[in-house]
């Protein structure tokens, strides 16, 4: 007799925060259930892990199949089994998140969703009403990001290849939720090595022409 034969065997599913900056705001992607449970309600994207198929996989499959958006780096954020989360049974969560350039994803809503959209995070009116427990899945994403921009290149994936440092100021702006001091953020940011300036400028009317960068890849 096996082992394994003497434990109930939960189902493993991944959930899919994915992030955007549109419209001066910090977005998540969410679709609406086209069934039960919760039917009618805004969730993550996700779905369940099929045999044979690993937890990367089945996230990048889930997230084509339910919002169509494809060739997205996954990061692990945390994995959720509180039993009850799941009314239809004991049902584990591994969550995954993600960055990305709003303007270069096509969303649609495809597979068992009814629709797909971006959703403002501080939105608590939609995000009070998520599916399940996404809600405590987004609001952990939120800290996580928080506490990565600050010592990372996280925050570089949702600008374009070509920016200017007043974007990429805003960006940590949006995601902090505060101001940021303009001269220690150029000098600590430019300290840092992860950016180079490039022999470009964007014009503003109301400006004189401000510098392109772009992230300094490894």
């Amino acid at each position: 007799m096996s082992p394994l034969d003497k434990y109930p065997r939960p189902s493993v599913t991944v959930d899919l925060v994915i992030f955007t900056i549109a419209d001066d705001d910090l977005k998540v992607l969410l679709i609406r259930r086209g069934g039960e449970p919760f039917k009618g309600c805004w969730a993550l994207p996700g779905g369940f892990v099929e045999l044979g198929e690993s937890l990367e996989a089945a996230a990048a499959r889930e997230l084509s199949e339910e919002a169509g958006v494809t060739n997205v780096y996954l990061e692990q954020l945390y994995t959720f089994g509180d039993p009850g989360r799941d009314p239809r049974g004991r049902v584990i969560s591994v969550s995954y998140f993600a960055l990305v350039d709003a303007d270069r994803q096509h969303i649609r809503a495809a597979s068992d969703a009814a629709d797909a959209r971006w959703h403002s995070v501080f939105d608590t009116k939609t995000g009070g009403k998520l599916a399940f427990d996404h809600k405590r899945i987004l609001d952990y994403a939120v800290w996580r990001l928080r506490n990565k921009i600050e010592w990372t290149t996280v925050g570089y994936e949702l600008l374009p290849k070509k920016f200017t440092l007043s974007e990429l100021q805003r960006v940590y702006e949006i995601i902090l939720q505060k101001p940021v001091d303009k001269r220690n953020f150029r000098k600590k940011v430019l300290a840092q090595g992860r950016i180079r300036e490039l022999s470009e400028t964007r014009s503003d009317v109301a400006h004189r022409p401000a510098r392109l960068y772009s992230f300094r890849k490894k």
